[in-house]
């Protein structure tokens, strides 16, 4: 039985995540792994880089933009720090030596004052300047200290003077963090070229393996799958599959340790807080699979609508002739409308889904920080909170929202991937022909012969039916027949396009079962009745890049009267438009024979080759034919019985069986089926 194609697998959606399919993936992978580690390495640095930053700014703000000493009125000398002691009880602290349990206590007791001090030590070098403003400035042991409202009302000069540890510090801290900036730059820029690099990688490895296996496949896939299809599974699915490695997957593991390091510190900083903001997360949670679910849904149907679209744009484009001059634009265009309105519709579902849930994730992030504001500014008023960490909650509270945020991306990057990934692996898994290992024939001599061969391409639904019949070396058979009898069947199992289900093939005795492919299609060379020709000048469509010298090309030019070309303004190096539309299609067919002699083959097959070509061109063509064919066996179709009248042999099929065999007059004399089709082609010539 013929083998069945899976033509469907542009609708194939597959899982979110699919472990097996990951691990096929990650094969590809694997040859750079070094790299992809490097890339993860430096994605954890720069992840480091940015959650530190938020916490340089608590300590500028803590340890240098806020007075760093309070008054607090204790029985005794507090346990803590170096406190300078005043008149009446009072200490004079600095706070941020207080621990934060013990801060809050001093200050709902009213131990701990609100306002905020600076200590001028004596002999120090702001001494002189405090020295100048005894009003502001008040007595204290080892030195003298002043408020923030009256530090206020001092020259700008005079309080950077006195300020100058803490402007140090910050400058300090600001060297830091431009630091960390640029190594976040470098790291930046090389963890994305080496993330880009792999990638490409990875996608050229992809490519390449991708087409050498659609090289290797049997001919009979391509007579089921479309050209699109393939085309889509090395550019747009291979992509698909870059995106993934490029973005999601080392963002995974960025996003994976951000929420780490921003929760570590976070409830190291207020543990009260921190809790605060996670109880956020079972409503994420829940909105994340919601989401989930409904995107799921929908991008599914974009994809089922975006491959019927595909589908009814490449068959009206292609069929444009027809329809134009059927004069059926409009009912073309309706069509076209039906499916492009169920297009728009569920494009606008799927848009809808992302509308709702980025808005939703960024009120939560924004609920989160306000509850921040309220929750923590409650804390810092009673001294449990610095304004310092308050500052660093908000940062690291967005930071903590941004791997969310960019959940609906990386979600349909992955579903993208996964899909591509399943019709990927449909058609490398698709069994290659078997090309190498067989025997071959050294001093080949030509002769076919079909014995009792039976073949159908679907069950038993018989095409061929018990065919037998021999080409003698040198001679030629054609095979003539109504339309549906199998001719071009027969063509395509003595290629081995397909697999007999009875009898068998012999070449020189042979099966050609037994035989290597390679030798088997190397000895054969095929006319077709719609020429292809390739991109490229005249001369590389005759030799198709092979290593035949230009000279025997040129040779096999003439030999196949397509002398034509020489007339041509730049000759053999003339560029062939796509699919030699510049050229007529009695010229196409006479590169064809062309190309057909430059490879020099014991046996040729021609399918309908005189078929499309008027009766002035068919007589060049039926002198090359003359030529060519000479001491090479020759199977020839042709629904023209003008063209095959001297052919050594004809073999009349009907209905997948062979109803008469012999030379023309032997089967006119016989008063069959060809005499019929021959006296009926007359009578309309």
């Amino acid at each position: 039985m013929v083998s069945q194609h899976n033509t469907h697998d542009d609708n194939v959606m597959g899982k979110a995540f699919d472990a097996r399919l990951m691990r096929r993936l990650m094969h590809f992978l694997k040859p750079y792994w070094k790299m992809f580690s490097v890339c993860v390495l430096l994605i954890l640095v720069l992840t480091g880089i940015q959650t530190v930053l938020p916490y340089i700014t608590k300590v500028a703000i803590d340890d240098f933009l806020t007075l760093p000493w309070a008054v607090v009125t204790l029985d005794s000398s507090p346990s803590v720090g170096k406190p300078i002691a005043l008149a009446d009880g009072r200490y004079l602290i600095r706070t941020n030596e207080v621990p934060s349990d013990m801060r809050k206590t001093w200050e709902l007791s009213g131990a701990l004052s609100a306002k905020r001090y600076l200590f001028v030590p004596q002999g120090s070098a702001q001494e002189a300047v405090a020295s100048r403003y005894p009003q502001v400035f008040t007595p204290a042991p080892g030195g003298s200290f002043a408020s923030e409202e009256a530090l206020r009302a001092l020259p700008a000069a005079d309080t950077i003077v006195l300020r100058q540890g803490a402007i140090t510090g910050v400058i300090r801290l600001a060297i830091l963090f431009a630091i960390a900036l640029i190594i976040r730059f470098l790291f930046g820029v090389g963890q994305v070229y080496l993330l880009q690099l792999t990638g490409q990688k990875v996608m050229y490895d992809m490519r390449r393996q991708i087409f050498a296996h659609v090289l290797r496949l049997p001919l009979s896939y391509f007579d089921s799958t479309p050209v699109g299809r393939l085309v889509t599974r090395v550019t747009n699915d291979v992509a698909a599959i870059n995106e993934m490695f490029t973005s999601m997957l080392v963002n995974l593991f960025r996003d994976a340790f951000l929420i780490l390091a921003v929760i570590g510190i976070m409830f190291h900083l207020e543990w009260k807080v921190a809790l605060v903001i996670l109880a956020l997360f079972p409503f994420i949670i829940l909105a994340a699979f919601e989401f989930r679910r409904r995107v799921r849904s929908a991008y599914r149907e974009v994809r089922r609508q975006i491959a019927r679209l595909n589908a009814n744009l490449q068959e009206s484009i292609s069929g444009m002739r027809i329809i134009q001059v059927f004069v059926q634009e409009m009912k073309a265009n309706e069509r076209f409308q039906k499916i492009n309105i169920n297009k728009y519709r569920a494009s606008m579902r799927q848009l809808l889904t992302f509308a709702v849930f980025r808005p939703l994730m960024s009120f939560l992030s924004s609920f989160a920080v306000a509850l921040v504001i309220w929750y923590g500014g409650r804390n810092v008023l009673q001294g449990s909170l610095s304004l310092g960490a308050l500052t660093a909650f908000i940062q690291y509270v967005r930071m903590l929202f941004e791997p969310i945020l960019e959940l609906s991306q990386g979600y349909n990057v992955l579903q993208g991937a996964m899909a591509a990934a399943e019709r990927i692996f449909i058609l490398l898994d698709e069994p290659e022909e078997d090309r190498g290992g067989g025997e071959r024939i050294n001093n080949l001599q030509g002769k076919i012969e079909f014995r009792h061969v039976w073949f159908a391409y679907n069950e038993e639904d018989w095409v061929l039916k018990d065919v037998s019949f021999t080409a003698e070396p040198g001679s030629s058979v054609a095979i003539v027949g109504p339309t549906g009898s199998g001719k071009t069947t027969i063509i395509r199992l003595l290629l081995r396009m397909y697999q007999i289900q009875k009898g068998e093939i012999l070449l020189d005795g042979v099966s050609i079962d037994k035989l290597d492919l390679a030798f088997l299609r190397s000895r054969m060379a095929v006319v077709l009745q719609e020429v292809f020709l390739f991109s490229g000048d005249i001369m590389e469509n005759i030799r198709l890049h092979s290593d035949i010298p230009e000279e025997e090309a040129i040779e096999a030019a003439r030999f196949a009267n397509a002398s034509f070309v020489e007339e041509l303004p730049n000759g053999y190096q003339t560029e062939v438009k796509e699919r030699g539309v510049t050229l007529s299609v009695g010229e196409r067919q006479l590169l064809s024979f062309a190309r057909a002699v430059a490879f020099k083959p014991q046996i040729l097959v021609l399918d309908e080759a005189t078929a499309s070509i008027d009766s002035q061109t068919e007589s060049i063509v039926q002198n090359s034919l003359a030529k060519i064919m000479e001491n090479r066996t020759s199977i020839v179709i042709a629904h023209r019985l003008s063209t095959i009248r001297k052919s050594d042999k004809i073999v009349v099929l009907h209905n997948g069986k062979i109803v008469e065999q012999g030379t023309h007059e032997q089967l006119i004399s016989l008063d069959g089926l060809y005499a019929a089709l021959h006296a009926l082609q007359f009578a309309e010539s």
